[in-house]
């Protein structure tokens, strides 16, 4: 991968507000959903990812910009590290091929390979201290449509150059956090690979919304609805239902459709609530106009009558 700063278009110096705000432009520039069958644009999309998984972990990112991982994530193995060659050594050895006895070769060989072999037992104590560590947590993002995200089921998930296929539990909430076992970074010397934590992002829907297992929907009825009584239609996260509307139901009265909210494993399915909101005709209608001018000079009332002032 190429310089991750560069993909992103940002300063090495930038704060991770600013990296955010550029991935989540490119992502949103690049993503293979607004670039059906692109592959430049899919190729584009994982680099960007691939560079904000690495800028947005600071330890990542403070061992990148150290030199001691690529841009990949993959260590960085070099011989400066030991002191060879001229000049100063990357830990302060000073000197050529072997250099001063402060460098970080002796301190690893124990002084040179005379007297017996006695450099190599640092060399062996080094490894014996070395020992199995899990792998990198890794997180990322994924978006998600309400009806998934209330119904659950299956969503793509983009890893770098992955792609994993992840269950949406039911109800899930914008900003909850699955964890993938396993899918992060691998660990070193056979110990086990870390975790993917991935925040779910939840698409706001145009009429439903989500209040702990209840679905709440608004529900725009006539007037004659309102005064008379009615069987309308209701649409619920699984399908429309026929509801009855009680005579004389003013806006704001609220009907429980029992067990069609949410419907979490091993609990009681949750309600979904519909508030009613009456609602005139868009065209004036100058005949309900006079009817109600008559009826209200009969039968007059106040609404608002036990309302502090």
């Amino acid at each position: 991968m190429q310089d991750p700063y560069r993909i992103l278009n940002v300063a090495r110096e930038a704060g991770q507000a600013t990296i955010k705000a550029a991935y989540r432009e490119l992502a949103k520039q690049w993503h293979p959903d607004r670039n059906p069958g692109d592959r430049r644009a899919e190729q584009r999309f994982k680099q960007v990812t691939q560079a904000y998984e690495l800028l947005r972990d600071p330890a990542k990112r403070a061992q990148f910009d150290r030199g001691q991982i690529d841009a990949d994530g993959k260590p960085q193995f070099g011989f400066g590290n030991f002191g060879f060659g001229g000049g100063r050594g990357a830990q302060g050895g000073r000197g050529g091929a072997f250099g001063g006895g402060d460098g970080l070769f002796e301190k690893i060989f124990g002084g040179g390979f005379g007297q017996s072999g006695a450099g190599f037992d640092g060399l062996r104590g080094a490894r014996g201290a070395a020992q199995r560590t899990r792998g990198d947590d890794r997180r990322c993002r994924v978006e998600v449509d309400f009806l998934l995200a209330a119904r659950g089921g299956k969503q793509r998930v983009e890893l770098g150059a992955r792609v994993l296929e992840i269950d949406i539990p039911p109800g899930s909430k914008d900003g909850s956090v699955l964890r993938l076992k396993g899918q992060g970074g691998p660990g070193s010397l056979g110990g086990p690979a870390g975790d993917v934590l991935v925040t779910i992002d939840v698409r706001p829907h145009e009429r439903f919304s989500l209040q702990g297992k209840d679905i709440h929907l608004e529900l725009p009825i006539s007037l004659p609805e309102a005064v008379l009584g009615a069987k309308v239609t209701v649409p619920t996260i699984a399908g429309s239902v026929r509801i009855s509307v009680p005579p004389g139901s003013n806006s704001g009265r609220s009907l429980r459709l029992k067990g069609r909210g949410v419907a979490v494993p091993g609990a009681a399915p949750g309600d979904q609530i519909v508030r009613l909101v009456v609602t005139l005709p868009e065209q004036p209608d100058p005949e309900l106009d006079d009817f109600v001018r008559r009826w209200a000079e009969k039968h007059r009332y106040d609404p608002r009558g036990g309302l502090d002032t």
